[in-house]
């Protein structure tokens, strides 16, 4: 069938894709936006002959009948249909993994790792991840996989796809620049992005750039409800930014990668899959800057759950009950009178993974470096380590400003079972529970 694509579009490409970037804020809005003028149909979704000889495709990331407040889909406006594209071939996975995580026993033990560090040679967003822990499964949409990235190269006729989850992207080292099928994002350390289910990117990368990935096979991250905080305070709905469209009218052999069912395919595309001239509706990519955070903290005693640092969360079917929090904790201000100020020490229903973006983490002295990862498991004691709870006991308790630090947490209902790969690296920290050796008994 001969391709009815206006010229005027094949003229506009090139300039669109060069035109300054640009975003729309607020999260879970629907938005409208066409990176050539007029590509919108008016009034209707699928008009007989949509403008500009494009073709009308719908990406529905709940089902058609999902409660209205919590339906998410999008409208694409295409210089192809998404169906145009020859079968998919299994490829190798390297060292991605997927649930159930039952390759090797979990151990009941506090983990941590030192940065895995950027391979010297070429090496793009999608070779250089490593799953490094999950739980769940995303044949049964619950649980979550987390994964680092280390890339050097860019993507650059290479596509990427999961139809297994949404993937919660937090670059440490190295901005990242996604090119997504609604538009472009520009995410840098500090920021975070999401790609939603089933939508095909690629990632440029200027230099060598490290960072975390989360695959949530659950339901879709949300803003938490803030009960007795009230209408302000955490993460705002304006501070998300979606991008504007902006697409690739190229026609040569690309690599398009899929990753269904915890598995890794390929199909070999004749053109770009970034095709999207226009776009409408609420299922978008975004990027958030955690600067924009609005710390909430303790202005009397004691130091409070690390629930009231939420950016977002995925809810399972238990209220209150996370599939998985993702939780920050930013450079803010310590004041609280007589208390031990860094985290206590606790043993939790709900297992934590966490990575440092910079900095150091105010109950880690040392150790936890930036890049690094430490997983506590469900009841695993674990707490400030002995040179830090040594400070702390002893600190002059005047306001004390925390700087240049970026933590965060994701928190889930799930165990976090680390793969074959993680427990054998030569970064996982084999020593680390030896962190509270030497705490006294000073009672009686």
């Amino acid at each position: 069938m001969e391709m009815r694509v206006s010229p005027k579009v094949k003229r506009l490409a090139a300039g669109a894709a060069r035109a300054p970037l640009a975003y729309q804020s607020g999260f879970g809005n629907t938005f409208s936006t066409e990176a050539v003028k007029g590509a919108l149909p008016v009034g209707q979704n699928s008009p007989q002959r949509p403008p500009l000889g494009l073709y009308a495709e719908v990406l529905s990331g709940t089902a058609f009948t999902a409660p209205r407040a919590e339906n998410l889909s999008v409208w694409l406006y295409k210089l192809r249909p998404s169906a145009m594209h020859p079968p998919y071939r299994r490829m190798s996975n390297g060292l991605i993994r997927s649930g159930p995580f039952d390759e090797v026993e979990t151990p009941p033990a506090r983990l941590r790792w030192s940065p895995l560090p950027i391979p010297s040679k070429p090496t793009d967003f999608l070779d250089g991840l490593v799953t490094v822990a999950g739980s769940g499964d995303p044949a049964s949409l619950a649980g979550v996989a987390v994964h680092v990235y280390r890339a050097n190269r860019s993507m650059t006729d290479r596509y990427f796809w999961c139809a297994d989850g949404e993937l919660m992207i937090v670059p440490q080292q190295g901005a990242l620049s996604l090119f997504t099928e609604l538009g472009k994002l520009e995410v840098a350390p500090g920021e975070i992005a999401l790609v939603p289910r089933g939508m095909k990117f690629k990632v440029e990368v200027a230099g060598p750039s490290r960072g975390y990935v989360c695959e949530n096979y659950g339901a879709h991250f949300r803003l938490p409800e803030l009960g007795p905080i009230g209408a302000q305070g955490l993460a705002q709905k304006r501070d998300f930014l979606a991008p504007v469209a902006a697409f690739e009218d190229t026609e040569r052999r690309c690599e398009v990668v899929l990753k269904f069912q915890g598995r890794l395919w390929a199909a070999e595309y004749p053109h770009s899959p970034l095709d999207v001239v226009a776009w409408h509706g609420n299922y978008a990519p975004f990027k958030y800057d955690t600067a924009r955070f609005m710390a909430v903290n303790t202005v009397t005693f004691d130091h409070p759950d690390p629930s009231i640092f939420t950016v977002l969360t995925s809810p399972s079917g238990l209220p209150g009950v996370a599939n998985c929090d993702f939780v920050i904790f930013p450079p803010r201000w310590m004041v609280a009178e007589h208390t031990f100020r860094p985290p206590w020490f606790h043993r939790n229903a709900m297992s934590e993974l966490m990575g440092l973006v910079k900095g150091v983490y105010d109950a880690k002295a040392e150790g936890f470096l930036p890049g690094g990862i430490s997983i506590h498991n469900a009841f695993q004691g674990h707490g400030p380590d002995l040179a830090t709870w040594e400070k702390a006991s002893a600190a002059t308790l005047a306001p004390q400003k925390l700087e240049n630090t970026l933590a965060f947490m994701w928190e889930s209902r799930f165990v976090f079972r680390p793969t074959k790969h993680a427990l054998a690296a030569r970064e996982r920290q084999k020593d680390y529970e030896r962190c509270w050796d030497g705490f006294r008994k000073f009672f009686g």
